[in-house]
């Protein structure tokens, strides 16, 4: 029962959803009814701007971190257990209950998950996002590159359980296929820029 109490509680942890909450304080109002309709960072500054895009970003982080902190340790505070509720982490992000099932799209949630079970994996995507993102201005590309850097880190590094390796590579899947529709935008070279207003 401890393991099932651990992972409800990652995943209301990672469903509560920030930048919605972030979003509404700041007078933007749902703010799904704004930009690409997502929850994340990304399109909180493109609505409300940058404080509450950075309080939303270092919102999310926190509580991935958090989630498997404290799923993990209902759970048993094992390897398997922190890793399951990693994975628990972002579920409850992407598809929250507090949302209707609906919700971001994990980037940052997985990365404070990250931070828990594989810190020093972290290290290699930070550069491949800010040198994706900044060189193309485009931050679903970043996102996508940065997190699928992390489990292929963690594998080399050798230093992390079978187990933190696999959950890192689900939360990569995760974030990947959350931003399906930015990657056929990219193909189709209709993905938006960072910093570029749409189209009138």
């Amino acid at each position: 029962m401890s393991g099932i109490a651990g992972l409800l509680a990652a995943y209301l942890i990672g469903a509560v959803p920030v930048g919605f909450l972030v979003a509404r304080g700041f007078g933007i109002g749902d703010v799904r009814r704004h930009g690409s309709g997502n929850i994340g960072a990304t399109n909180v500054l493109r609505a409300a701007g940058r404080l509450p895009a950075l309080l939303t970003l270092v919102g999310d982080v926190a509580k991935g971190y958090l989630a498997v902190a404290a799923g993990g340790r209902v759970a048993g505070g094992d390897a398997g257990a922190l890793a399951a509720c990693a994975v628990a982490a972002v579920i409850g992000n992407c598809w929250s209950v507090f949302l209707g099932f609906r919700g971001g799209k994990g980037v940052a949630t997985g990365l404070g998950a990250f931070l828990k079970i594989v810190p020093w994996a972290v290290l290699p995507a930070v550069p491949v996002w800010l040198v994706v993102t900044v060189t193309s201005r485009y931050v679903s590309l970043g996102s996508v590159l940065a997190a699928a850097c992390v489990p292929l880190a963690a594998l080399l590094l050798g230093r992390y359980p079978w187990a933190s390796v696999l959950a890192a590579a689900a939360v990569a899947a995760i974030v990947t296929g959350r931003h399906h529709e930015n990657i056929a935008r990219l193909a189709a070279g209709t993905e938006r820029r960072l910093g570029r207003k749409p189209p009138a």
